[in-house]
């Protein structure tokens, strides 16, 4: 692409003249509280509910209403969408789509179960979940494993379009949903693990046809950036300004993983995600040719993208030359809160680091970046004075790095907090408009981490690192944390402890409850304001998936599906027993065994 017609891209992308359209569909059907269209209940991401008819009064009497089998085990992440009287329920793989009739009870409707070849298994990290399906204009996307983007036709499950967006035999796959934004259908992909240079690409809603690609690393043109432009903390990132930070070709496997959550805001005409780690986990072999740290842009960084163009607005890496495999995928959420005193257009974001951060969402302005679990302890805090030449980067407490500066040599590092799976892994916080807060699922984990070399081959693990996880030190000796945040100030307002991390999606309400679930598989209601627990029940597996609600008939019905697995629940979901297997996660939820085991259920509650 000509630099004019970037710089041409660019400018439409930033213009907030005129607001743009999300999806007319989409944006009805998640203005009405009684359906549930997105798997983030809105474009901001918020995973808010204005229906109150369930309060933290009678909170407490909830009831079975009906269950669902999805026949399939392994790790059942997302949740289910309701749409008028239909509502659609996805599985991991092999990535089965339900329709089931609520008019009906629950009646199957249609089915979809596709063809995959299962030799894209051992290629998926962290288990084979999927986090759900997208709907618009009559339209259900299935984001399958083996990278490939269906469209099925809503009322009968016709397929009406398949399009290929990876090669599982280079390692990637999806486990995303998708966003859709007007007439496009926003798909990122997995693979970091295996060397892959990762993206974020676009498909015409009504054919499939691939309308733009922009790659997390690599040439100005690649990643659809400006270098006048696109902006990081209020200055243009210039010429090259990712290719100067990789050694040689190291980009081409550079890594950068598009697999969270994303979101939109129609007046800015712009759409939010992060990107994952840098390839390999080992960061010496990352390292500059004189030995140094480089920053590997633009891998955990976030990303502001005009879904029209695919054009670059604005970007803020969070881990520079990350050593620890902190992801920077988890979701951004947008709200307008008060920072400091004035209200704001923001984006927060819980990354795995350990930092929360505040960002005003049309500029890309740091306002907050501050530790949302005391324990964090591999950095002191970000610079947040605009005149220092560190201004956003983290401070590396050196006892903590994987990495010596200067000799390039890799260094085996002990009581890192957060692990490798983050203060928060995929599992969405939300937000509530009545108080203010963000309701964050945490993980209250540390680690040992021994850094290896290793060799790049296509289709192969690209890791390069072994390590143990444990229970953070000297606190409740769990594992997780239910907290309220002000994103505001940065600060916890409450937390609530678990004796496994909550891994989870949580639900915030109209009526002053907020809802999460356990890998234990308890399903838990608890109050906005203090935290109190108001209603617990035991479901048949532990729960990973995310809480949603919706009415059928003027009742309404909360929902979460249970089916234990995920980074934290692979060594069950794949039957791992060797401490250090599922990049160790294995040792360190060992015990979960104890409390549950295998099954994908949803599980439907009501008011009797």
């Amino acid at each position: 692409m000509r630099k004019s017609a970037l710089t041409g891209a660019l400018l439409a992308s930033v213009s907030l003249a005129v607001p743009a359209m999300a999806n007319e569909s989409v944006t009805k059907l998640t203005a009405d509280p009684n359906q549930w269209a997105m798997q983030s209940g809105d474009y901001f991401n918020q995973r808010y509910s204005k229906l109150d008819q369930i309060n933290k009064d009678n909170v407490k009497n909830l009831k079975v209403a009906w269950t669902f089998s999805t026949g399939v085990l392994r790790g059942h992440e997302g949740g289910p969408l309701v749409i008028g009287n239909i509502m659609y329920v996805h599985t991991p793989f092999p990535n089965i789509v339900f329709a089931l009739d609520l008019d009906q009870e629950a009646k199957i409707i249609w089915k979809y179960e596709p063809k995959q070849d299962p030799s894209v298994i051992p290629v998926m990290c962290c288990d084979t979940v999927n986090r759900g399906l997208a709907y618009a204009d009559g339209i259900i996307i299935l984001n399958q494993a083996d990278t490939n983007v269906v469209a099925l036709d809503a009322k009968s499950g016709k397929e009406l379009w398949k399009v290929t967006n990876g090669d599982p035999k280079k390692g990637e796959t999806h486990t995303a949903t998708t966003l859709i934004v007007k007439d496009k259908v926003l798909v990122g992909i997995s693979g970091a693990e295996f060397g892959v240079r990762c993206h974020m690409t676009a498909y015409d809603l009504k054919s499939g046809k691939k309308v733009w690609r922009g790659y997390s690393m690599g040439p100005d043109s690649d990643i659809l950036i400006d270098p006048d432009k696109t902006m990081n903390l209020g200055k243009p990132v210039g010429k090259d300004s990712s290719l100067k930070t990789w050694t040689g070709d190291q980009w081409k496997i550079g890594g950068g993983s598009t697999w969270g959550w994303y979101s939109y805001d129609s007046e800015a005409n712009l759409f939010y995600y992060g990107t994952g780690n840098p390839s390999t986990w080992n960061p010496a072999q990352r390292a500059g040719p004189d030995g140094k740290q480089i920053d590997q842009k633009y891998s955990m960084t976030i990303f502001a993208r005009n879904p029209d163009t695919g054009m670059t607005a604005w970007v803020y890496q969070m881990t520079p030359f990350d050593e620890w495999d902190y992801d920077g995928i988890n979701e951004m959420i947008l709200a307008d809160i008060d920072v400091k005193g004035k209200k704001t257009p923001a984006l927060v974001h819980f990354d795995r680091n350990g930092l929360g951060y505040t960002l005003n969402r049309k500029t890309g302005e740091l306002l907050v970046a501050e530790k949302y679990d005391p324990v964090v302890n591999w950095t002191t805090g970000v610079d947040m004075d605009p005149k220092s030449p560190k201004y956003g980067r983290p401070a590396v407490v050196p006892a903590m790095s994987t990495f010596k500066e200067g000799k390039g040599q890799d260094v085996n590092a002990k009581g890192i907090c957060p692990a490798a799976l983050g203060t928060k892994d995929q599992q969405p916080a939300s937000f509530s408009p009545r108080t203010g807060l963000f309701y964050v699922p945490t993980n209250h984990v540390c680690m040992d981490y021994e850094p290896f070399k290793v060799s790049y081959t296509a289709g192969q693990p690209y890791v390069g690192a072994t390590l143990s996880m444990y229970p953070a030190p000297n606190s409740h000796g769990g594992m997780g944390n239910f907290i309220a945040w002000d994103a505001g100030t940065g600060k916890i307002v409450w937390s609530k402890p678990e004796p496994f991390s909550v891994w989870s999606g949580a639900l915030a309400t109209a009526g002053g409850v907020v809802f999460y679930g356990t890998l234990e598989g308890y399903f838990k209601a608890v109050d906005e304001k203090d935290g109190k627990e108001l209603f617990k029940f035991k479901t048949p597996s532990g729960i990973i998936g995310n809480a949603m609600t919706y009415t059928h008939k003027g009742k309404q019905y909360i929902a979460v599906l249970s089916g234990v697995g995920g980074w934290a629940g692979i060594g069950l979901a794949a039957g791992l027993t060797n401490p250090n297997d599922g990049l160790g996660a294995v040792g360190g939820y060992a015990g979960l065994r104890n409390y549950t085991n295998l099954g994908g259920t949803l599980t439907v509650f009501s008011l009797p």
